[in-house]
């Protein structure tokens, strides 16, 4: 179990299986593994000593459950286990004795982590999902390449821009279509929709290391991000709303640092909040999405977000997208919109209702159903603008400070028609 992991090998072999003694065990994976898309067929009957005879002449899962309810020295047993399992095989182990010290021996002789009987399906849900994460993420046996990390920032200007869309569906496309590993890290901690967009459950990684910094390493990572597919990871959030998520940033900071260290790509969800709170997460950060809408609120905040991050992320490219575009004419139009944030919007994406709620009802990204839409052709640009801010560091936001904020605005609603304006009383 603890040899080094082949990742040809490990395709070739089936995903899971399990052994377990009761049949209220198997009732409670049948459901779940098929949640999966695996076969319920890979459920057995018999425990760890039925797991050690069938291993012992078959290849071994992927992912390896296995009950140890009827096991008189489980850590013997488990080490007998790991004499047939073959390497990079992920084993969960189930049983009824509640004992930290044997959850620590089970541990440290391999496994990958211990369920104490009773537990819940989500316990269950959640720990397959960690295996498949460990399986999926970089190892240190796997020979590393040359490409630099990608770590690349999402904003929205106002609420509902659709920055949370655009930036999971660039995450997807970083693994599927660039074959790039890929971490969406969403900062919403309260309202975050990062897994929620996915058909993901966010589970408890991110709050966990918002009150437990200390506890941030690799093994963190590859335990508390939920895994999308073979190319994409996810950590975010559903905290409760009774219950303030104070810190000042160094959780976020180190999530970051590991993240860069464990994928090719880094894509930051950063609610607005967040960047004013802690404005050093994008130290290292190549290229930053503005989100935006053609609205008078969108322009004004368009303008102080850009001079923003002249002043503190020269470093950065900036890409301004004009998202959910409806046709014909909006509020303002787009040459009015540039000339009021005197630069160019790099990306014009449309609105499509119809995909949008398809993509909500599936859980998938706008990327992986739109590709014959015209959305598909302009996320997939996006994603390759990003990509190549890799090489083109340094190529910061472009709007001279020609005039101030006020003026701005003044020049903006001086093209705009008339309002009429009732007065009270």
């Amino acid at each position: 179990m603890n040899a080094p992991f082949n990742p040809r090998a490990a395709a070739l072999r089936d995903p899971f299986a399990a052994y377990v003694c009761d049949d209220a065990t198997a009732e409670m994976l049948k459901p779940i593994i098929s949640e999966f898309g695996w076969p319920q067929e890979k459920i057995n009957r018999g425990g760890l000593r039925n797991a050690v005879q069938s291993l012992s002449v078959s290849a071994s899962p992927n992912i390896l459950f296995v009950d140890l309810s009827e096991s008189g020295d489980p850590l013997n047993d488990i080490n007998a286990l790991a004499e047939v399992c073959e390497p990079g095989t992920v084993v969960i182990a189930a049983g009824l004795v509640n004992d930290v010290r044997l959850y620590r021996d089970l541990v440290n002789s391999g496994i990958h982590d211990y369920l104490l009987k009773p537990f819940s399906n989500e316990q269950v849900r959640e720990v397959i999902a960690q295996a498949q994460l460990t399986i999926a993420g970089p190892r240190t046996s796997e020979p590393s390449n040359d490409r630099p990390h990608l770590a690349c920032a999402f904003i929205g200007v106002r609420g509902g821009v659709g920055a949370s869309s655009l930036a999971g569906s660039v995450a997807w496309l970083f693994g599927d279509r660039s074959n790039r590993s890929t971490a969406l890290l969403d900062l919403d901690v309260h309202f975050g929709t990062g897994a929620l967009a996915l058909d993901l459950e966010p589970g408890r990684g991110l709050t966990d290391a918002i009150e437990n910094p200390s506890r941030i390493d690799g093994l963190f990572i590859e335990r508390a991000m939920v895994r999308a597919n073979d190319r994409l990871a996810v950590l975010s959030a559903e905290a409760p709303i009774n219950q303030p998520m104070l810190n000042d940033g160094t959780a976020f900071f180190q999530l970051q640092e590991e993240m860069r260290n464990a994928f090719e790509c880094t894509v930051i969800d950063l609610p607005r909040s967040v960047l004013v709170q802690h404005p050093h997460l994008l130290n290292e950060v190549q290229a930053v999405v503005v989100v935006t809408e053609f609205t008078l609120a969108a322009t004004r905040d368009s303008i102080r977000i850009l001079s923003w991050l002249k002043a503190n992320a020269p470093q950065c490219r900036v890409i301004v997208v004009a998202n959910r575009v409806p046709p014909g004419d909006g509020e303002i139009s787009r040459k009015d919109f540039e000339t009021s944030i005197e630069r160019k919007v790099d990306l014009v994406v449309p609105f499509d209702q119809k995909l949008s709620a398809q993509a909500a009802k599936l859980g998938k990204p706008l990327s992986a159903l739109g590709k014959a839409t015209k959305i598909g052709p302009a996320l997939a640009s996006l994603a390759d603008s990003l990509i190549a801010a890799i090489d083109s560091q340094g190529a910061g936001a472009t709007a001279p400070d020609g005039k101030s904020l006020l003026g701005r605005i003044g020049h903006l609603k001086s093209m705009l028609p008339a309002r009429k304006i009732g007065k009270k009383g």
